[in-house]
C-alpha cells in the first residue's frame, strides 16, 4: 500500500500533510460562484451562506481575485504538487471562459518542476460536449453528486423549480464516460437513502461506475443556518442516547433529513460486507480505503479521521478565507487575501489552534476509546452531543462509527490475508 493522501470531506482529489510536516502544503476548497446553484437540494449546507455572508445575488469571483488567489496559493506551498478544488454552490455557473483563465494563470504562476492538478465538484447539470472537451484536455478530476437511483436521488436533489435532476445527472455521467474523464461519485447519505445501503451501493457500483465512491454523512442541527459549529451553548447540548438526537423525533435537535447516528453505522457495515465479499480490490470506497490505511499503519487519507485538521481551508468568491469548508461562518473567518497573504492566513496562530483543537478538545470517553486511532473524534462540526457522563464534545455519529469500526476490526485477519496475497 502506498503512502496515503488525505482527502477532504468533499474533495475528489487533494493532498494534505499533518501539522508537523516540514513541507508547507495545504489545500483550499474555492467557491468561485459563492453559494449560487442551479439546484435546490433540501439538505444543502451552503445555500444559506448568501444571507449569512450577505453575498450579492449574482456573486462571482472577479478576475483580480482569481489571479491573486492562484498566485498566492502556489507561492505558499513548497510541495511538488498543488491541487486546486473548484466547488460551490455550483462552480460551472462561472462558465468555461472563467476556467480557461484558471489554466492560463496556473501556467503563469506555477514553479519549476511543480505539478498543478484541478478537480471540479459539480452536480453535472451544465456539463456538455464543450465542457467535457475542456475537462479532458486539462485532465480535471470530476466529482459528481448522485444519491442513488432516481427514486432516492430525487427526494432531495431537485432543481430550482422543485423538479427531478436525476436524468440530467445521468446524462452528465454518460458524457464523462464518453470522453473518458476520470470521475468520482459523491453520495450524501441522508435519512432517506440511508435506509437502502445495498440499493445505493449497487447502483453506484454497477450503473455509475466511478473511480471512487465517496459517502458523506448528512448531519446538521436545526439551527445550522445561524449557529456556527462548536459555538453551541454547552447547557443546550443533548446527552448521547436521548431520543431528541433522532432525526425522526418530533422535537429532534437535528434537521429531519439528517442521517441517524446508528443508521450511518448500519449503512457502512452493510456496504462493507458486500464490498469485502465481492468487490475488494476492484471497487474503491473512500471510507474503506481510509480505514484500511489507518489499520495497517499508513495513516489517514481523510481529514475527518486524521489526528489534526486545519490544512483544508475554504476561500470564498471575494477572497475571504475560512478555517474549513464546513466552518464558513463569521466566527471562523481568517482574513482576506487582498489584505493578508493566503499562506500567512493558513499558517496563522488562529488556524493552527483550530487544527490542533480537533484532538485537544476530545472528551475523556474518546481518549479512552478502543477506536480512537481510527476516528480521532471524526469531524468537529458534528461534536454537538454530551457523553453519558455529561461531558460535551462527543460526536453525534459516535454510536454508528463504533458499529462500523467494530465490523472492520473483526475483518482484520481476512484483510491481512488479502493484502498479502
Amino acid at each position: 500500500m502506498k503512502k496515503p493522501i488525505l482527502f477532504d470531506i468533499e474533495s475528489p482529489n487533494l493532498q494534505l500533510p499533518k501539522l508537523t510536516d516540514d513541507i508547507y502544503r495545504f489545500h483550499a476548497v474555492s467557491k468561485p460562484s459563492a453559494s449560487r446553484c442551479n439546484l435546490d437540494c433540501s439538505y444543502c449546507f451552503y445555500l444559506h451562506k448568501e444571507s449569512l455572508l450577505e453575498q450579492p445575488p449574482h456573486a462571482g469571483m472577479s478576475d483580480e481575485t482569481l489571479a491573486l488567489y492562484i498566485k498566492q496559493y502556489i507561492e505558499a506551498q513548497t510541495g511538488d504538487e498543488v491541487v486546486f478544488t473548484w466547488q460551490g454552490g455550483e462552480p460551472t455557473l462561472m462558465g468555461l471562459p472563467f476556467f480557461e483563465k484558471v489554466i492560463a494563470l496556473q501556467n503563469r504562476f506555477k514553479k519549476p518542476d511543480q505539478t498543478i492538478q484541478n478537480d471540479l465538484q459539480t452536480n453535472g447539470i451544465l456539463l456538455n460536449d464543450n465542457w467535457c472537451q475542456f475537462l479532458k484536455q486539462h485532465q480535471f478530476l470530476v466529482g459528481i453528486s448522485v444519491d442513488g437511483p432516481k427514486h432516492l436521488h430525487d427526494i432531495h436533489r431537485v432543481n430550482r423549480a422543485g423538479k427531478s435532476s436525476f436524468d440530467k445527472v445521468m446524462e452528465a455521467i454518460a458524457l464523462l464516460k464518453k470522453y473518458q474523464i476520470t470521475f468520482n461519485a459523491l453520495c450524501v447519505v441522508n435519512q432517506d437513502n440511508g435506509a437502502f445501503p445495498l440499493e445505493v451501493y449497487r447502483f453506484l457500483r454497477d450503473e455509475v461506475q466511478p473511480q471512487v465512491i465517496q459517502f458523506i454523512p448528512c448531519v446538521e442541527p436545526k439551527d445550522f443556518t445561524s449557529n456556527a459549529p462548536n459555538k453551541w451553548r454547552t447547557q443546550e447540548l443533548i446527552q448521547i442516547g436521548n431520543k431528541n438526537l433522532s432525526p425522526q423525533e418530533k422535537d429532534t435537535y437535528l434537521t429531519h433529513w439528517s442521517v441517524g447516528a446508528t443508521q450511518w453505522g448500519t449503512f457502512l457495515t452493510a456496504v462493507w460486507d458486500e464490498w469485502l465479499k465481492k468487490d475488494f480490490g476492484q471497487v474503491f470506497v473512500d471510507q474503506f480505503e481510509n480505514v484500511i490505511s489507518q489499520m495497517f499503519g499508513f495513516g489517514a487519507q481523510k481529514c475527518v479521521s486524521a489526528e489534526f485538521c486545519g490544512k483544508a481551508v475554504a476561500i470564498e468568491h471575494n477572497g475571504d478565507v475560512y478555517s474549513c469548508d464546513h466552518f464558513v461562518y463569521p466566527e471562523y473567518k481568517l482574513g482576506n487575501i487582498a489584505e493578508t497573504h493566503m499562506g500567512d492566513l493558513v499558517f496563522s496562530n488562529k488556524q493552527q489552534a483550530f487544527g490542533k483543537s480537533k484532538t485537544s478538545d476530545l472528551p475523556s470517553d474518546c481518549r479512552q476509546c478502543f477506536f480512537l486511532s481510527l476516528c480521532f473524534g471524526e469531524c468537529p462540526k458534528n461534536r454537538f452531543t454530551k457523553t453519558a457522563q455529561g461531558e460535551s464534545g462527543l460526536n453525534y455519529l459516535c454510536p454508528g462509527l463504533k458499529k462500523f469500526y467494530a465490523k472492520v476490526v473483526n475483518s482484520q485477519v481476512s484483510l491481512q490475508q488479502r493484502l498479502s496475497a
